[in-house]
């Protein structure tokens, strides 16, 4: 699990950006179909309503990080869906550089190499549970 003071960092750095979330979520959405373009079929319909979607996803895991016992078993059943709508393993790492980049790119110089590295740490866990629950799912059908 994450440490108190990357809690801290991931919570202080996410604050930061909650003001600007549309403009963060189109960045996002920029950084993934530019590092890898095929997953771009894989979002239809009103990517201004994914983005928010995500956004607050995004804010609903940061609000819980102290609490596994709520965030994890969510995870799970977030990871079962994704691999419903086809996403696969390698795709979380692409996800995972395209939300680095997108916080370097939202925070500017408040994304330091310590925010960084909480970030990591966070969605790592939230991408290796994700997966876990996509596995559990797949075998179970």
């Amino acid at each position: 699990m994450m440490t108190i003071r990357q809690i801290a960092l991931v919570r202080e750095s996410f604050a930061t950006l909650a003001p600007i979330a549309p403009e963060a979520a189109a960045i996002f959405y920029r950084n993934l179909f530019a590092l890898d373009p095929k997953l771009k079929p894989k979002f239809r319909g009103d990517m201004e309503a994914q983005g928010a979607a995500l956004m607050n996803m995004i804010a609903w895991a940061v609000g819980r990080l102290e609490r596994a016992e709520e965030l994890l078993p969510a995870l799970r059943e977030l990871g079962a869906r994704h691999g419903r709508y086809g996403v696969r393993s390698e795709h979380y790492a692409t996800v995972g550089a395209a939300l680095v980049q997108t916080l370097a790119e939202g925070l500017g110089e408040a994304f330091t190499s310590e925010v960084g590295s909480a970030w990591i740490e966070m969605y790592d866990l939230i991408s290796a549970t994700m997966m876990a629950g996509a596995a559990h799912e797949a075998l179970a059908a």
